[in-house]
C-alpha cells in the first residue's frame, strides 16, 4: 500500500460548472480556513475552472443558489463548516460538495463519538474521559496516567489543547478546553513518533497516501507550529519501516471506512514508543490546504501536484442522496 502512485485527473475544467469556494467560516480555525481556500481557489482557477470565494460568514447559503453554483470546494475547518451542518444545507439545496456527507461529517468532528466507535470496531485509540469540570479532570489524571493531553471534543488544529503532567494543572488545562466546548476530553498521552496520513478515494476506492511524519520543536505541534511557523520538520517519505508504514495505512483506511467517510480526509497517528503500537487520534474530513498543509505534501509524493489534487477533491463532489 505504501507505494501507491497517483496520476492527474483527466478532468475538463468546463464539465465542472461554476463552482464556489467555501472559506473562512465563524469557527475558531477561521483563519486558517481562509487560508487554505485562498490556495484552494488560485489552484482551481489556474486550471480554467470558474470559481469563486464564498464565506458563509458573510453571505447565506441560500445565495449559492441565486449565484447558480453547480459544485462546492469546502475549504471551511472546525464547527459550521466540517461538522456535517453546511454538508446539511448543501443536501437541502441540491449542491455537490467535496468529502464526506453529514453524518460521517459530524461524528469525525466529535472526538469522542469518533473513539467510541473506533473502539467498537476493534481500532487502536488512546484511553479517554468525557469530563464536566476540574474535578472530574484531576479523577482522569489519576485513572490514565501523566503526562495527559485536555482539549476541546469538537475542535480541531490543537486549538484548546493542554498537556498535563500534574493534578495542579488541571483546573486551568480544564478552562482552556471548555473555553471552546462544553465537553471536554482528556486523553492518555501516547510517548511515541507524531504522524499523519491522508486518504483519497480514487477510482471508488480508497486509497492512503504516504505516511508523514511530524518532527516538532520539543515534541510541541501547536497551532502556532502547525501554520506560522517553519521550525517543524516533516518527512515524507517518513523514513518509516515499510511494514510499519503499511500497517499505519491499513489503520487508516479502515478508520476512514468505519466512520463512513468518502471523498478525502487524513488522520493522525501516534506511534508509541515502547512497542511501536499505532494510537489512531482524530481524522479531519476536510484537512488544511495552505502552505504548510500536510494532505498536498502526502500526495506531491505520491505524484499529484496541489493543483491535481484540487481538480481531483472537486471531480469527486457529491450529495448524500446520490451516493446511496
Amino acid at each position: 500500500m505504501s507505494t501507491i502512485h497517483l496520476s492527474a485527473p483527466t478532468v475538463n475544467p468546463a464539465d465542472l460548472g461554476k463552482v464556489a469556494v467555501l472559506l473562512g467560516g465563524t469557527s475558531a480555525e477561521r483563519d486558517v480556513s481562509l487560508m487554505s481556500g485562498a490556495g484552494v481557489l488560485q489552484a482551481l482557477q489556474s486550471q480554467g475552472v470558474n470559481a469563486f470565494a464564498f464565506d458563509p460568514a458573510e453571505r447565506p447559503l441560500q445565495e449559492l443558489q441565486v449565484e447558480g453554483v453547480d459544485r462546492c470546494f469546502i475549504a471551511l475547518h472546525g464547527r459550521g463548516g466540517e461538522d456535517g451542518t453546511v454538508q446539511g444545507a448543501l443536501e437541502l439545496l441540491k449542491i455537490p460538495y467535496t468529502g464526506s456527507g453529514v453524518m460521517a461529517s459530524s461524528i469525525a468532528m466529535d472526538k469522542v463519538m469518533t473513539k467510541r466507535i473506533w473502539r467498537f470496531e476493534g481500532l487502536p485509540t488512546p484511553e479517554w474521559r468525557l469530563v464536566a469540570n476540574a474535578h472530574e479532570c484531576e479523577q482522569a489524571l489519576i485513572a490514565l496516567g501523566a503526562p495527559m493531553i485536555v482539549k476541546p471534543a469538537r475542535e480541531g488544529s490543537s486549538i484548546g489543547l493542554t498537556k498535563v503532567t500534574d493534578v495542579s494543572q488541571c483546573a486551568a488545562a480544564y478552562a482552556a478546553a471548555a473555553q471552546h466546548d462544553p465537553e471536554v476530553l482528556c486523553e492518555q498521552f501516547i510517548e511515541g513518533e507524531e504522524t499523519t496520513c491522508p486518504v483519497l478515494i480514487v477510482d471508488g476506492q480508497a486509497q492512503a497516501l504516504p505516511v508523514i511524519r511530524i518532527v516538532a520543536p520539543g515534541g510541541n505541534y501547536d497551532y502556532q507550529n502547525k501554520y506560522f511557523t517553519d521550525d517543524v520538520k516533516y518527512l515524507c517519505p517518513s523514513q518509516l519501516d515499510a511494514d510499519e508504514e503499511a500497517e499505519i495505512q491499513r489503520e487508516v483506511v479502515r478508520a476512514f471506512k468505519t466512520l463512513g467517510c468518502r471523498g478525502w480526509a487524513r488522520a493522525d497517528v501516534m506511534i508509541r514508543k515502547s512497542d511501536r503500537q499505532p494510537f489512531l487520534l482524530e481524522i479531519n474530513t476536510s484537512p488544511g490546504m495552505t502552505g504548510h498543509s500536510l494532505v498536498p505534501m502526502s500526495a506531491k509524493v505520491a505524484g499529484l501536484s496541489y493543483e491535481q489534487l484540487c481538480l481531483h477533491l472537486l471531480a469527486s463532489a457529491s450529495l448524500d442522496s446520490s451516493t446511496r
